[in-house]
């Protein structure tokens, strides 16, 4: 199991999952960033600081 918590890499975000694999992390990353923080596309680099901040979930 992968985890992700938004606020470590936007600060403030409360935002925590808990998936199978990075790749759901990031589908599921992707329509929380567009639906929360209007982004509508993921640079390269929000995307790489994305996948830094993504642990193995305990």
């Amino acid at each position: 199991m992968k985890s992700f918590a938004c606020g470590d890499v936007v600060p403030g975000c409360e935002a925590r999952w808990v998936c199978s694999t990075e790749d759901e992390i990031l589908v599921k990353v992707g329509a929380h960033a567009a639906s929360v923080h209007g982004l509508t596309e993921l640079p390269a680099e929000l995307v790489g600081s994305v996948r830094k901040a993504i642990h193995a979930a305990s």
